[in-house]
């Protein structure tokens, strides 16, 4: 197992699996790339994460605006903490995937247990109190004109998503 201490953000070796609606013109010469970090199911993983996933994004010249990249980094850190608290029992890594192409971000976290949060798809009831970071991740992805969904993987267990278009003028 890896975490983000020792692990560089390194090009994936697979696409992802992530729907996305119909992508805006990139700019010529804009970053494109996928890259994958593998996480251990620790609180610790989340800052360290998020920190590993801002420097990515700052060295690919990612075209996002400071707001932007601020919804990104809370996406981010709902997904993951989310895997770390309700599927780190099944799931001995976590892995994260940042893709950048034509036009979007992509963040994606995978873990190995079979639940599909409902959060994305309706609001939950009243009288809940938890359950709101995946009902943000769903309103800060579409307010931004993006999306977000789960997939599930081959092996069972899911990835959790969300897509944001880049910022052409950032």
């Amino acid at each position: 197992m890896t975490d983000t201490r020792t692990t560089a953000a390194t090009p994936a070796a697979t696409p992802s699996p992530l729907a996305l609606p119909t992508p805006s013109p990139t700019a010529p010469g804009a970053p494109t790339g996928t890259w994958r970090l593998t996480v251990v199911p620790l609180d610790l993983a989340v800052p360290r994460t998020r920190h590993a996933v801002r420097e990515l994004l700052r060295r690919q010249r990612a075209p996002l605006a400071a707001d932007r990249l601020h919804e990104a980094l809370l996406i981010l850190t709902e997904l993951l903490t989310n895997a770390v608290r309700h599927a780190a029992l099944l799931t001995p890594e976590i892995g994260v995937e940042i893709s950048l192409d034509a036009g979007w971000l992509r963040l994606a976290v995978e873990d190995g247990h079979p639940y599909r949060p409902a959060a994305l798809a309706a609001a939950p009831e009243e009288h809940q109190t938890g359950g709101r970071g995946l009902l943000l991740v769903r309103t800060l992805a579409l307010a931004a004109g993006g999306d977000c969904g789960v997939t599930p993987t081959a092996t069972g267990g899911k990835t959790v998503w969300a897509a944001l278009p880049l910022d052409p003028d950032a």
